[in-house]
């Protein structure tokens, strides 16, 4: 039994915990990774949360977006538990839905090429036109 919520409140230590169960910790940079991590926390426009039956955080889904046009996934993860349950897969259908749904939201995100599977699975298509510059000073980091 998942339970999924939206928009609720995430403490630091609780994410964190999270992101050593999950891929996603691989992906941000090691510079200023706890401020950093801490104004994601309590500025993402938009969040959808799994959770187990225990109440244990085990996906992640935020965006930002206008509630108009267009949803920018920017941070999707499932603890490496509980992949191929299609959690992922509902986390982007309901992150959609929370702000606007299918016939209203074009949905954009940046993956890496291990991940390009999963969202060719849940409908998404490459785009050449998608435009990326990436931060000056980005170390690689893995929260352990």
């Amino acid at each position: 039994m998942v339970e999924y919520r939206e928009n609720e409140d995430l403490s630091f230590e609780e994410y964190y915990d999270f992101l050593k169960r999950s891929d996603l910790g691989s992906q941000y940079p090691k510079e200023r990774f706890e401020e950093r991590i801490r104004k994601l926390l309590t500025t993402r426009s938009i969040a959808i949360t799994a959770r187990n039956d225990a109440g244990k955080l085990i996906g992640i889904a935020f965006g930002v977006t206008d509630f108009v046009y267009f949803l920018f996934v920017t941070d999707l993860g499932v603890d490496r538990d509980y992949l191929t349950q299609g959690i992922g897969s509902q986390l982007l259908i309901r992150i959609r839905e929370a702000v606007g749904g299918e016939d209203d939201i074009s949905v954009v995100t940046v993956a890496n090429e291990a991940a390009g599977g999963f969202y060719e699975k849940c409908g998404y298509a490459a785009e050449d036109c998608l435009f990326w510059k990436p931060c000056n000073v980005w170390s690689k980091f893995k929260v352990i």
